[in-house]
């Protein structure tokens, strides 16, 4: 088991009770990732977390396999699944690297790419799990967006010091959204929509189509 996937683990049953941050943003992204799938898709969600999303989205596609590095975390999913009654939801424990190779029609990523010590591979990786017209939509928090203000040197002495203690996980990306974009369309991406939701963070909605 990685370091990542014993943090994961660890703090499964707090982040599985805590309210999202904001959810009105969380509501309007769903939203609108809802609005590019259809009812024959088949999708994959990396970093699923409990499956929130997967869920959420479950009644609009064909099949949903939700993957995590965190086992905790999925057993909290399929309970949630279960009580929803979402049974095209399959949960499956693996890395974002290691994940189904399909194809798919749609792969999501939400929160996880600032994450990633090697995101130009997991990105290489999302290329070849699509078909050629296939999705790519995912949203990230940019913290490099605010560098110079007091809340990005607050983070950057804050999660290292978190880090030590257990209380982070082993990499975060200080990523701004042209590095992240930039990435993306590397990966061979055409980005078709992009928003902040939230703006503050920002967290970088973006949606790509394979070329």
């Amino acid at each position: 088991m990685t370091a990542d996937a014993r943090f994961w683990n660890k703090v499964a049953p707090k982040y599985a009770k805590s309210a999202i941050r904001d959810e009105d943003a969380y509501r309007y992204a769903l939203e609108r990732t809802r609005s590019y799938l259809k009812p024959e898709d088949s999708v994959l969600e990396l970093g699923c977390g409990t499956g929130s999303t997967a869920i959420e989205l479950a009644r609009n596609v064909s099949k949903i396999t939700a993957t995590d590095l965190s086992e905790a975390m999925l057993e909290v999913g399929r309970e949630r699944a279960w009580d929803a009654g979402a049974s095209n939801v399959e949960f499956q424990c693996s890395s974002a690297g290691e994940a189904p190779e399909g194809p798919f029609d749609a792969v999501l990523a939400h929160n996880l790419l600032h994450l990633l010590p090697d995101l130009e591979a997991v990105l290489n990786g999302v290329a070849a799990r699509l078909a050629p017209g296939g999705l790519f939509i995912s949203k990230t928090p940019c913290l490099g967006e605010m560098r110079g203000s007091w809340k990005y040197r607050m983070f950057q002495v804050a999660i290292p010091l978190m880090r030590l203690v257990g209380y982070a996980p082993s990499y975060v990306d200080f990523i701004d959204i042209r590095t992240l974009e930039a990435a993306v369309q590397r990966a061979g991406f055409d980005i078709i929509e992009t928003g902040n939701y939230p703006a503050d963070t920002p967290g970088r909605y973006l949606v790509a189509r394979r070329r």
